[in-house]
This record gives C-alpha cells, sequence and structure tokens, in this order.
C-alpha cells in the first residue's frame, strides 16, 4: 500500500503494509459524528480519539511502525504532550527497538511536576541539540504539538518536525510552516 503524504511541501511515499489497518482501525474506533468541542475550543460535528487506536494492541504497533518509517534521517528522539502523544513515542521507540534503530521517547508534561525536579519532560536525557521529532495523534490548530516544541526547545533540544497520524486540515499545518517546522500527516480528511 502507497501513502503520500506532504512534508514541507515535498512528497513522499511511504509503503507500510500495515497503513491499510491501521486506516481501518481509525475509522471503525475513532471517529465519531456527533456535536463536538476540540482541545483548541473549536466546535465540531465529529471527533476522532486517536486515543482508541494507539491503546489498541494492533493500533499502537502499526503506529509505531508507520511513524518510524516516516521520521527524518538523524532523528535522535520522539517527544510529544502528554496524553496523546504518551501511546505514540511509546510505541515508535518500541518498535525501533525491534527494528535495531531505538530511538528514545519524551513525554512533555502540561505543568511542570509538582514534586521533585518540577521537570516538563519525562524520558532520558539527551545530549544539547540532539534532533528531537515531536509526534501527535491528531492535529486541529496545531498548539498542543507546537507547546511540546517549545518545551523541548526551552531544553536545548533541536525540533524541525513534527508528524501526526490524522491532520484535520483546520490550520495546523499553516501554523507549523509559519513557526519554520516541517510537518507530515500519516491521514488526513
Amino acid at each position: 500500500y502507497k501513502s503520500i503524504y506532504k512534508l514541507n511541501k515535498k512528497i513522499k511515499i511511504v509503503e507500510h503494509p500495515n497503513r491499510e489497518k491501521l486506516l481501518e482501525l481509525f475509522c471503525r474506533l475513532a471517529y465519531k459524528s456527533g456535536d463536538f468541542t476540540l482541545s483548541s475550543g473549536q466546535k465540531s460535528t465529529y471527533y476522532i480519539n486517536g486515543k482508541l487506536v494507539t491503546l489498541h494492541p494492533f493500533g499502537g504497533l502499526w503506529t509505531g511502525q508507520v511513524l518510524l518509517e516516516m521520521l527524518p534521517v538523524g532523528t535522535g528522539a520522539v517527544a510529544g504532550l502528554t496524553l496523546g502523544a504518551d501511546p505514540i513515542v511509546s510505541a515508535v521507540s518500541v518498535v525501533s527497538a525491534y527494528e535495531n534503530k531505538p530511538i528514545p521517547a519524551l513525554i512533555i508534561r502540561k505543568q511542570p511536576k509538582g514534586h521533585g525536579t518540577a521537570a516538563w519532560i519525562e524520558g532520558s536525557e539527551l545530549t544539547p541539540n540532539t534532533n528531537v521529532v515531536v509526534l501527535e495523534d491528531v492535529v486541529t490548530t496545531g498548539q498542543s504539538a507546537l507547546f511540546a516544541v517549545e518545551k523541548l526547545r526551552d531544553a536545548g533540544y533541536t525540533v524541525t518536525n513534527v508528524l501526526t497520524l490524522v491532520d484535520r486540515q483546520q490550520g495546523g499545518a499553516e501554523l507549523y510552516a509559519k513557526e519554520g517546522l516541517k510537518f507530515g500527516a500519516v491521514f488526513d480528511l
């Protein structure tokens, strides 16, 4: 199966046999019709709950496989904002170990840890300027992943790429372009 996604106005062909299975899980488990308020505050007549896919045993595996294949050369770690990105960065990290290309995972908190180190970022300490790719389950306006990008940069890491499973095509790509970030999506609406 072939998937075409845009990454900084370039087309990259991603061929992974489990991409179509991942899409089927999104359609069957994650997509809901109704009246919803999104994390951005916007109203919507549909909702995509990516966690129902990324926390599914095969959904997590296929997520890790597909996103690992999309990571740019030189990726030193993957990271994302809790809670949506937690299973995604974990899946990519575990699959990378099985592929003998281990990539550490980082999780960015929404608030600093209230005790101990008061850390914003959980995971291994990496060397300064490590290239970290931010992962997200669903992008609407792009604010959640951008928050993660800012915290990672504040910690001394280099972030130039954001990848998502689903792009709702409601401003995220434009925000990332304005911020100088490359953006790719496995699926869009």
